[in-house]
């Protein structure tokens, strides 16, 4: 037991300190700081900016309008990060949050409350596009799948640090139930924050683990920890239970990332992440209208209560859903292996490599089955895992391949006909790798792009020759 403990210690260890020295990730987790604390600082502001001029009410309808075009935008736009770039997505979407952002402070400096809040609609829109994009980008930059869980424990850490997922609620809590002056939203929300960097602990240990468990645990804390609040045990209990809840926020935000990354293949995580954002926006824009009703009904005890619920419920309904899809994501151990071997793959980072090996599908070839006929469609690229192939141009015999090697990948990635016709010479197992997934795979990942290309021009280069 003690060995073990031992062994998954060093195991976080490694994980934790090899982000020093990936420098690509590293500069995406930056840009991901500064931008959850300015989202953050601006959401709250708002709240209270509208509070103090309209009570619960206006707040509401604030948070709606800023949630509702987000949650429709957001699946819309997120998409651009697997058709395209997540890198130009992730660009654009901080440059037009810091224009709206920056618009939204002059109209409030300027007294025009109804243009300050046209430019928090605006921003709030823009935000949906960064998490998509990250979610997308971060596996195609990270090492390995523990570099990748301990990343996302980081981005964890970093939403610690402003994180509103409950803002209107923080802003009754501390203007209604505590009776505090409009600066303690801030100082509450501080404190759920801080109890987010403390699950930086406990988070951690979710590397290499099993994630089902820990997402149930990360539900029950925060809404126990919530709904306490309800109980009105004054300014410090209030703060000391704010924090619990703040890490089971925390918690629950790394574990459920990282099951989706670790499940979703490759080519759809961007938008995977973009109908997630869109829902994020909806729940927030129902909680927005749920806490005045509820307080309105009830008060804001009763206004507590129903959030706090709100996830139980939620684990109530989908829980087994969650387990079945934590226990699917078994690692492809030997199609990994076998992508691992190719040349073409060697650069591609591993959280990639192990969604590409999930697309992986089996064929079986007697000898002298074909495989690849010259002048077919390319729609897939195979990888050799047992046996030998033959590739003949023309009836010109070019080259027998064997385990380590790929056939396929010149129609792909030039868009051509199949130039060759592959034949087995034994028996062999190959893999198959649609035309979609691998497209992505390498033309997201400027070195593997580059690989591909070379191994190309060295095959046709070839071809010509024994042309000649």
């Amino acid at each position: 037991m003690g060995t073990t403990a031992t062994a998954s210690r060093r195991r976080r260890s490694r994980a934790f300190g090899s982000l020093a020295g990936n420098r690509a990730l590293l500069r995406v987790l930056v840009a991901y700081l500064m931008f959850t604390l300015t989202e953050y600082a601006v959401w709250i502001a708002m709240l209270v900016y509208a509070y103090r001029r309209g009570g619960t009410v206006t707040a509401g309808l604030v948070a709606v309008a800023q949630l509702v075009p987000a949650a429709v935008v957001a699946p819309v736009v997120a998409s651009v990060a697997d058709r395209r770039s997540p890198v130009a997505l992730l660009a654009g979407g901080y440059l037009a949050q810091a224009a709206a952002m920056a618009g939204t402070a002059v109209a409030v400096g300027a007294g025009a409350p109804l243009a300050a809040y046209a430019g928090a609609v605006v921003a709030a829109t823009a935000v949906t596009t960064t998490r998509p994009a990250q979610s997308a980008l971060i596996p195609s930059v990270a090492a390995t799948p523990d570099q990748l869980t301990a990343a996302n424990v980081v981005v964890g850490w970093m939403e610690a640090a402003g994180i509103a997922a409950a803002g209107l609620l923080v802003v009754i809590l501390a203007l209604t139930v505590l009776g505090r002056q409009p600066g303690w939203a801030g100082y509450l929300q501080f404190a759920f924050g801080t109890g987010a960097l403390l699950a930086a602990t406990v988070s951690a240990v979710l590397v290499g683990r099993r994630l089902g468990g820990p997402i149930v645990a990360a539900v029950l804390v925060f809404s126990v920890a919530l709904a306490a609040v309800a109980s009105g045990l004054g300014l410090a209990g209030t703060v000391a239970l704010l924090a619990v809840a703040g890490a089971g926020h925390s918690l629950l935000v790394v574990a459920t990332r990282t099951l989706l990354q670790r499940s979703v293949p490759p080519h759809l995580i961007g938008r995977i992440f973009g109908i997630l954002e869109g829902l994020t926006m909806a729940g927030l824009a129902l909680g927005a209208l749920l806490v005045p009703a509820l307080a309105h009904l009830g008060g804001s005890r009763l206004a507590v209560l129903g959030v706090a619920a709100v996830l139980p419920l939620a684990a109530a309904a989908g829980g087994r859903v969650v387990f079945r899809l934590d226990a699917g994501t078994a690692v492809p151990v030997v199609q990994i292996a076998l992508l691992r071997s190719l040349p073409l793959f060697a650069e591609l980072p591993a959280p990639a490599i192990e969604g590409l090996a999930a697309s992986l599908r089996p064929v079986q070839l007697s000898a002298g089955g074909v495989l690849i006929r010259q002048g077919d469609p390319g729609d897939a690229y195979f990888a050799i895992a047992a046996g030998e192939l033959d590739a003949d141009q023309d009836g010109r015999f070019l080259g027998r391949y064997g385990r380590g090697a790929g056939v396929g990948e010149i129609a792909l990635l030039r868009a051509v006909p199949r130039t060759a016709t592959v034949t087995a010479h034994t028996a062999a197992t190959v893999y198959r790798l649609d035309r979609d997934p691998f497209l992505t795979a390498v033309i997201g990942h400027a070195p593997t792009r580059r690989q591909a290309d070379r191994i190309v021009a060295v095959r046709l280069a070839a071809d010509r020759a024994t042309g000649r």
